[in-house]
């Protein structure tokens, strides 16, 4: 009788640790005083085939300091399924780590131009249509590989920024918009095994610390995630100045903001101004031109079956593929 009652109380357990809800993956991992270095220059190796999406490259906290995980080409977790980076925001004191993850939508990622699509708001690198992955050439380097499912699009982006935080002083003042809110309460996914064995790798090395690369890392970017040795790889080709300034930690009344919540809050004074929604190219943030292709939607562009009108202009010279 003893191990029946045993039984049935592992059997209750398993169906409880079943029913417990999926917490969103974008939880608030991180809180430092330092404000991360800004992004380096570097090219995007080209894509191993069709189906593969670019993650791009990020600053990351461990116990030496800031570490720079190299942008990779990752395969999505599902057909459909998009990449929303991870960004640092200042709030209370603090810059805080919001985690990237996958949905059928990109959510708010600080504004942060992480470059190859990724122009702060949204993402114009490519879009689903059924189960075939479309790449915009002008941001993605599909040269010398049989992929068929290519267009030429390019965006005007204004002020183009290598800082890789929201918020603070220095930061980049965006807030989300009501679409990106709307899409943070989607249903996520969080990065696949190959992505945190991706992250893992990078932590273990020491070139890859700012400490030790002074924010060019000799490994920016890799042709698939944790292949830091493959052909392919490339080096960063220029990095801003940086002198971070520690400030003093501030006691937090409350717990981290709630799941891909709004972007922190900024106090005033020496801080910055609070960040507004996304202004337009006056105020030094990036906004795609009307008419791209929306992020992940089922139809694709506004030309149902076809691809979008073609585009020219800046994106279609050797550096196409350079961040920023």
């Amino acid at each position: 009788m003893r191990h029946v009652r045993r039984l049935l109380l592992l059997l209750v357990l398993i169906a409880a640790a079943f029913a417990v809800p999926r917490a969103s993956v974008a939880q608030v991992a991180v809180s430092i005083t330092v404000a991360p270095p800004p992004l380096p220059v570097y090219v995007q190796p080209v894509i191993p085939g069709p189906g593969w999406i670019w993650a791009p490259g990020y600053w990351a906290w461990g116990p030496y300091g800031y570490y720079w995980v190299p942008g990779t080409w990752v395969r999505p977790p599902r057909i459909g399924f998009l990449w929303t980076p991870g960004w640092w925001g200042w709030g209370d004191g603090v810059y805080l780590w919001h985690a990237g993850y996958w949905g059928p939508h990109v959510g708010f990622y600080g504004g942060v131009n992480y470059g190859f699509g990724y122009i702060g708001v949204g993402y114009v690198g490519g879009y689903w249509d059924h189960d075939r992955f479309f790449y915009n050439r002008a941001y993605n380097n599909v040269r010398n590989v049989h992929i068929t499912n290519v267009y030429n699009r390019t965006v005007v982006v204004n002020n183009v920024t290598r800082v890789s935080y929201n918020g603070g002083q220095g930061g980049i003042a965006a807030r989300p918009t009501a679409q990106e809110t709307a899409f943070a309460r989607e249903r996520h996914v969080a990065p696949t095994s190959l992505q945190r064995r991706h992250e893992n790798t990078a932590r273990t090395n020491p070139a890859l610390r700012s400490s030790f690369n002074h924010g060019r890392p000799p490994i920016a970017a890799t042709p698939r995630p944790a292949a830091f040795s493959a052909r392919g790889v490339v080096h960063a080709q220029g990095a801003a100045p940086y002198h971070p300034q520690r400030r003093p930690a501030v006691h937090r009344a409350g717990g981290p903001p709630g799941p891909h919540g709004p972007a922190p809050a900024v106090p005033p004074g020496p801080h910055g101004p609070t960040p507004a929604a996304h202004p337009g190219p006056q105020g030094g943030e990036q906004r795609p031109q009307k008419g791209r292709p929306q992020e992940g939607g089922p139809g694709g562009p506004p030309n149902q079956g076809g691809p979008p009108n073609q585009g020219g202009g800046p994106g279609g010279g050797p550096d196409e593929h350079r961040h920023p």
